[in-house]
């Protein structure tokens, strides 16, 4: 099981690490990206070693002592070391996926890092390698102690069974002496007498005083694939503070001893306020005072570090679509409860009905926050894409972002990827114009490519733009009329025009490359996103520029739908979609003149029938009702018989049979059982 969890942490700190060396080769000076980049590499070799994975530590050790350098201003930070990095970085992950690695390739990438330190001059080098001497001093916590070092409190105690989980403590507790003057006392209180001694179970726990300039991140680094399995405190000693401590005082705080049993050994001894108080040299009320402040400065330090060391819990993501799966059985049983309640004349059913109902509710928003993620993760993954294929196609090309803290949910998140990739590829490859051209067109050098996303009601609207040469229109309304998608002589707006390049097989590029060419990058996006129940919107200024938008819903799983009618059959519309609803009458539909037109505020609105579309007999009511939508930037009606209202949606797969059908993109239960349609995808 550990060894999985540090197949899942690596790859994690591999793409922080990646994100931490391209923010480096912009600011190479930026120590704190120099601690990260360190941080993560000492943490994959150390586990690696621990969990056997002698491969991978090997081979990082050779890394990590370049940037024991880089951290010592020894080694200066370069755009070849970080791409010799970032090349190492490809083949840890190769390693760390059970894949086979390249011996060659390993082999010339450790030459190359030992080239960087063999060209540093031993006397210039103001923090040289330790010796084993000076390992061993460290180890008895004889080393020097900078004026900037911290002295923490740690107490690591493991689980029973972290021997036959494959970990050995000592080895954490050698990485530990390794931050610093360290002093490790083994406690073994816990150790039962030898005839009830189970050899495979761990019964000691340690106490460790470190002193380091590491910080604590480092020393949670060192317990990073053992913290879901270990009870561990890290406290902060202040040397002033700890050195007027008493021996009680320190026992008390650091959990060893309950301010009970202290009081009680010290019961013989009047408190230092009594003794004040019977001499007369302070009032009681003055004592009472400075215990208060006492007091509330204890309160304030727990509530401080209780912040500080808040823990998680990592859950696999089949277990949570599980419980998203029961939460929205969960909801469809409520609103049969509720719909029960309302028609019973039982006061107290309906009291019941409305309490399920209020925390079902709180239910179901906690359980849909737990899926949902920072976009910014995904965005850090494109810098690597970015510098990569800048550099392929020999221009200067820099990505931002923007509001990587906007939340999806975690499904969407992992099916945006590659929509993004091919939007990404397109931006370099087609927008952004080599530096040369660039600068005959009075820009800089160097283009831009951003990342941005946004909060907008029900959605997110996530936007990739480039300051490159923009969409030409007469260059792809020639394309079009070429490829027959579109008449010579019919007539579009610029918009519709842009969108022709989301037509499958379409390409402007004048040859195939590896990047572009295909005509298979915007299509594939289009439908990416429109599976996702999401829309592609393209602007565009010749010579500035191009903006593509993305809309997505916050999630897939449960949303919030309008209930119509049409005969005897019901039928659900996202909410988030609709604009404002309507009737129609006869005279209405007189006016229009036999087409499907409506007249909203002087503004004309096409409609669709769906009683025709979906050939449903019957006769249609006098007044009809019309749902007015916005998709893709158009207006559209949609009339139906009967508008019932709000409905919580929990979206049910239509299966492989309905997997052709028109106009339905899910199904639903409502509360009496009945199944009406979800529709959208009017394709």
């Amino acid at each position: 099981m550990h060894k999985e969890a540090y197949i899942e942490e690596a790859n994690e700190l591999l793409s922080e690490l990646e994100a931490a060396l391209i923010d480096l080769e912009e600011t190479p000076d930026d120590t704190e990206l120099i601690g990260r980049v360190f941080r993560a590499m000492h943490t994959i070799k150390g586990s690696g070693a621990m969990f056997g994975f002698d491969d991978i530590a090997g081979f990082t050790h050779e890394i990590e002592t370049v940037y024991d350098r880089v951290r010592g201003r020894v080694i200066p930070v370069t755009r070849d070391l970080v791409g010799l990095t970032l090349s190492a970085c490809d083949e840890i992950r190769k390693m760390v996926r059970g894949g086979i690695a390249d011996a060659v390739v390993q082999k010339t990438m450790v030459d190359a890092f030992r080239q960087m330190l063999e060209s540093v001059k031993a006397e210039d080098d103001p923090f040289p390698p330790e010796n084993e001497a000076t390992c061993s001093d460290k180890q008895n916590g004889e080393s020097d102690i900078r004026d900037s070092a911290v002295i923490y409190r740690i107490r690591f105690r493991p689980n029973p069974d972290v021997f036959t989980a494959g970990t050995n403590p000592v080895l954490l507790l050698d990485e530990l002496r390794g931050l610093g003057a360290c002093r490790v006392k083994a406690q073994t209180s816990g150790v039962p007498p030898l005839n009830d001694l189970d050899p495979e179970a761990c019964r000691l726990f340690w106490d460790i005083i470190l002193n380091t300039e590491k910080g604590i991140d480092a020393i949670r680094d060192v317990f990073i694939f053992i913290a879901d399995d270990c009870e561990l405190d890290i406290d902060i000693i202040d040397p002033e503070e700890a050195a007027s401590k008493r021996l009680g005082e320190i026992l008390v705080e650091r959990g060893d001893l309950s301010q009970g049993d202290l009081d009680k050994a010290l019961k013989a001894q009047k408190r230092i306020g009594e003794v004040l108080t019977d001499i007369g040299a302070v009032d009681k009320g003055i004592i009472d005072s400075a215990l208060t402040e006492q007091q509330q400065a204890r309160n304030t330090r727990q509530k401080r570090q209780e912040k500080a060391f808040a823990s998680s819990v990592r859950v696999a993501t089949e277990k949570l679509d599980v419980l998203v799966s029961l939460v929205g059985e969960l909801v469809t049983v409520q609103a049969s409860l509720s719909r029960k309640a309302a028609t019973e004349e039982d006061a107290e059913l309906l009291s019941i009905s409305e309490k399920v109902e209020r925390l079902t509710a709180e239910l179901r928003d906690n359980t849909m926050e737990i899926r949902m993620l920072p976009i910014g993760t995904t965005f850090s993954k494109f810098k690597r894409l970015v510098r990569d294929l800048s550099d392929d196609l020999g221009k200067e090309v820099v990505l931002t972002t923007e509001g990587g803290e906007t939340e999806l949910d975690k499904t969407v998140l992992e099916r945006l990827s590659d929509p993004l990739i091919h939007i990404i590829r397109n931006c370099i490859d087609h927008g952004i114009e080599p530096p040369e051209l660039r600068e005959k067109a009075g820009k800089s050098r160097s283009g831009t490519v951003k990342l941005s996303a946004v909060h907008s009601g029900a959605h997110v609207l996530i936007r990739v733009s480039d300051d490159g040469k923009g969409l030409d229109p007469d260059v792809i309304r020639a394309k079009a009329v070429q490829r027959g998608v579109m008449a010579p002589d019919e007539e579009l707006t610029e918009k519709e025009i842009f969108h022709k390049i989301c037509t499958p097989g379409f390409s402007t590029a004048g040859k195939v490359t590896d990047v572009s060419g295909r005509g298979v990058g915007m299509d594939v996006v289009k439908r990416s996103i429109e599976a996702l129940r999401g829309t592609v919107e393209i602007d565009s200024v010749k010579g500035e520029g191009m903006a593509i938008t993305l809309k997505l819903p916050l999630t897939l799983a449960i949303i919030d739908g309008l209930l119509v009618k049409i005969g005897n059959t019901f039928f659900i519309l996202p909410l988030s979609a609709v604009e404002e609803c309507r009737e129609l009458t006869r005279e209405d539909l007189a006016r229009a003149g036999g087409r499907n037109l409506l007249d909203v505020r002087d503004e004309i609105v096409p409609f669709v029938a769906l009683r025709e579309l979906f050939g449903m007999n019957g006769d249609k009511p006098p007044i009809e009702q019309i749902v007015i939508t916005e998709l893709e930037g158009y207006r559209i009606g949609f009339v139906v018989d009967q508008i019932i209202g709000e409905h919580q949606t929990v979206i049910k797969n239509l299966g492989r049979i309905y997997r052709e059908a028109k106009g339905f993109s899910g199904a639903t239960i409502l509360a009496d059982g009945t199944w009406p349609y979800r529709g959208w995808s009017m394709g």
